[in-house]
């Protein structure tokens, strides 16, 4: 090869990207990619820095989380701490609200009554809703139907709930639900009008409409359940309990965690049914914490001592969460 072409040869190579030693490209080259055109480093820089890019994004929910939820959370946080006096300005006396709170009989009495009611409402709503997954479970288009109509409790407001299960707990002999009684030989019950049977009244209502719900994420988590593990224990002679029992609840164990967490707090932050079916009554026996923090605050305009009553409610769903996860963490090590 001549001097000439020995310099042609190596003008494209001084065109492109210089390498150091090493074999690395210098800094400011650019870099050719398979097929492309070249990009340089100050280039990628810039698509790779826009990190503002899903904030922008966020940044409409951000703002109506801030001002709706977050702030009066500071506010209820400082009001807690205070004498609150509307039009007069606030007086600080410090933990006076929450020793009120914790010494009262009726805030323990209401406390007791919401583990109750969450627990019952908890193992109830997961027990029904992993039944109505299990026999609910597969492709189909009728399956399909069934499902949705199913799930009609979770959309239909609390609200028309409420009013639909006061209708049915009627407690003459003519209530919906005393007929049915009637029918079968028992004899007409008081429902939420007799505080015997009011709690238990209060817990159906609150496990029809939660189970559908925990029925879904089931479903959810039933496909992901390694069918050859069915065909293997079906080959050793399970039962199919034992097969639930030994193959099904140990595959949902990520999604009971998260149930129960889920309907946990549901069943502590109850409110909505109570106050409609029976507003605490008859004599407090369904008076739960989210109704006395309503009453203290709303009712007898005690905006201090029922914010923090609001703030204990919030510790006691934080503690619960974070017990959970350690708990299952300590599990799976």
């Amino acid at each position: 090869m001549t001097s000439v072409d020995q310099v042609k040869s190596a003008a494209p190579a001084a065109a492109g990207s210089t390498a150091r030693a090493d074999g690395l490209p210098e800094a400011g080259s650019t870099t050719a990619p398979p097929g492309g055109r070249p990009v340089s480093r100050r280039v990628r820089s810039r698509r790779g820095g826009r990190w503002w890019t899903p904030w922008l994004f966020l940044a409409p929910a951000l703002i109506l989380f801030l001002y709706f939820k977050f702030i009066p959370m500071a506010s209820a946080l400082a009001m807690s701490f205070q004498d609150v006096q509307p039009y007069l300005g606030n007086r600080w006396v410090g933990g006076e609200n929450y020793a009120t709170v914790l010494t009262s009989d009726g805030f323990r009495e209401a406390a007791w009554h919401t583990v109750v009611l969450a627990v019952g409402q908890t193992l109830g709503s997961m027990l029904l809703g992993l039944t109505l997954a299990l026999l609910m479970e597969g492709q189909g288009r009728k399956l399909g139907f069934v499902r949705s109509a199913a799930f009609l409790p979770v959309v239909v407001p609390i609200a028309v709930v409420a009013e639909l299960w006061r209708i049915m707990y009627h407690p003459t002999q003519d209530g919906m639900l005393n007929s049915i009684l009637g029918l079968v030989g028992f004899g007409p019950s008081g429902f939420i009008n007799d505080p015997d049977s009011s709690m238990v009244s209060i817990m159906i209502t609150g496990i029809w409409r939660g189970a559908p719900y925990d029925m879904m994420i089931f479903l959810a988590g039933l496909a992901g359940v390694d069918r050859g593990l069915y065909e293997a224990a079906k080959v050793d002679g399970a039962s199919r309990f034992q097969r639930i029992r030994h193959v099904t609840v140990p595959g949902l164990r990520a999604v009971l965690t998260i149930l129960f967490i889920l309907a946990a707090i549901r069943g502590l932050r109850v409110f909505t049914e109570v106050f409609l079916l029976t507003n605490g009554g008859p004599d407090g026996s369904t008076e739960v914490v989210m109704t006395v923090i309503y009453k203290l605050g709303l009712e007898q305009n005690r905006l201090g001592v029922g914010a923090a009553g609001a703030v204990l409610l919030f510790l006691a769903t934080l503690l619960l969460t974070v017990g959970v996860h350690l708990f299952r963490r300590r599990g799976n090590e």
